[in-house]
């Protein structure tokens, strides 16, 4: 018998809306979830959503799981992911549920869960979680047993204040363009960028779910650069659907990722001493201009896989408090349990308002590497990752590249697919080094 497809991915419950991810199928996880997470008490469980048309939908099916286990329900409207994880720890409630597909397209929907800490769920609680929901048990109570639904808007303005206060300097006078993907950060983000008196230029800016994701937001960031260059801005930051990443643009429009957001931040941090164990957490995939800056800084990096999870366990683990991806999420651990895109907004454009420079500058701590990333499908990613002729191919590049580049290969876990990817010096020189180690994947595939 073939073996059961896990439930949970690396970010909660996805797929496509009523198709995939169905409101039976919410029902069962709010149901599951509430008894998990409740302990055998009456939890209480705080939901929030990002702009999907499909959200209202399963908010509802999800709530009435909840409820049929006994549970109570806190609705908290459309927020940023990171939102629903403070607005849980806030509120003291059991557990938090996130209905949103993130950076994915309209058509997608997800359902991610919290701890009672505002903590992603460790593997083996979402295990428990997906055998309820596969058996279809649990305790059923009647009368006044049953849970409730309420609201808790006002509870937003608690994580509004929570945010703006990780601000290091006033944001007067700094011209902004926040484009906030029609997702969840539409309201939030300009109002906490306002708050600290930055001059606000939204764009995507309306909760329209038929459009989230789509031109706009983190996944198009050069959307929200050539705007900033034809607004005559200071700077600009997009956001992805659910809020939980974002990246900037300088006043020339050139783009500033994660990578350059984390290295100015460390510099910062360690100059004020609050960068615990001088240690920075980043995965396999950061540039190797962030390794060189942060080491000539005598920040160690600790490395994970891909994945913000890795991250944050990893963070726990060592006890440090920065870390993130080059897409942008970043965790701020001293300020959040998970990446939050307007906390990164406020760390970075008031890191730069601090010193009285232009963000070009405080993304200047960081020598970007030309990085070329290509895709080779494969019938058996690990077997031609592994191969002789790939091992000896990436030796080579290697050895050419010495300190001035950077190999990684890797089999993907999500789709059949080796991924190359190439630093170096010129984009020229990485992308060669790339073609010669995808066509050795794809021999090693061939004669398999």
């Amino acid at each position: 018998m073939p073996a059961v497809a896990r439930l949970f991915g690396t970010d909660g419950v996805r797929g496509v809306a009523n198709r995939d991810l169905t409101p039976e199928l919410a029902f069962s996880l709010g149901r599951a979830a509430a008894i998990v997470l409740g302990q055998g008490g009456r939890p209480r469980v705080v939901i929030g959503r990002d702009t999907r048309v499909s959200g209202p939908m399963l908010q509802a099916a999800l709530s009435a799981g909840v409820c049929s286990a006994g549970g109570d329900v806190v609705r908290v409207g459309v927020v940023p992911t990171p939102a629903v994880a403070f607005m849980t720890a806030d509120l003291g409630a059991a557990a938090g549920a996130v209905i949103s597909a993130s950076h994915n397209p309209p058509e997608d929907n997800g359902i991610k869960f919290f701890s009672g800490g505002g903590m992603k769920l460790a593997d083996e609680v979402e295990d428990e979680i997906e055998r309820l929901v596969r058996d279809g048990d649990g305790p059923r109570p009647g009368g006044e047993a049953v849970g409730t639904v309420s609201d808790a808007a006002d509870e937003v303005d608690r994580y509004l204040d929570h945010v703006v206060s990780a601000a290091d300097a006033s944001l007067r006078g700094l011209r902004v363009v926040v484009d906030c993907a029609y997702g969840a950060a539409y309201r939030l983000a300009p109002e906490a960028l306002r708050r600290l008196g930055a001059d606000v230029l939204p764009m995507n800016a309306e909760p329209d779910g038929r459009r989230i994701n789509v031109g706009c937001g983190a996944t198009s960031p050069d959307v929200m650069a050539a705007a900033v260059r034809d607004l005559g801005a200071d700077a600009g930051v997009a956001f992805d659907g659910d809020a939980d990443r974002a990246l900037f643009a300088d006043a020339e429009g050139i783009l500033v990722d994660g990578d350059q957001v984390i290295v100015a931040c460390a510099l910062a941090m360690k100059d004020d001493g609050r960068l615990p164990k001088d240690t920075v957490v980043v995965t396999v995939m950061a540039n190797l201009g962030l390794r060189l800056a942060l080491d000539e800084a005598g920040i160690t990096v600790a490395e994970t896989p891909v994945g913000d999870r890795y991250v944050l366990e990893e963070l726990l683990r060592t006890g440090a408090v920065l870390g993130g991806e080059q897409s942008g999420h970043v965790i701020f651990l001293d300020r959040a349990t998970t990446g939050d895109g307007l906390l990164t907004a406020i760390r970075f454009l008031s890191l730069a308002a601090r010193r009285g420079v232009p963000v070009a500058e405080v993304a200047d701590a960081m020598r970007r590497f030309p990085q070329v990333l290509e895709n080779v499908a494969a019938e058996d990613p690990r077997a031609a990752s592994d191969s002789d002729p790939v091992t000896e191919a990436v030796g080579a590049a290697q050895a050419d590249l010495g300190a001035r580049g950077r190999v990684l290969v890797r089999p993907s876990g999500t789709e059949a697919v080796v991924r190359v990817m190439v630093e170096a010096e010129t984009e020229e020189e990485a992308r060669g080094h790339a073609r010669s180690i995808a066509q050795a994947v794809r021999s090693a595939d061939s004669g398999r």
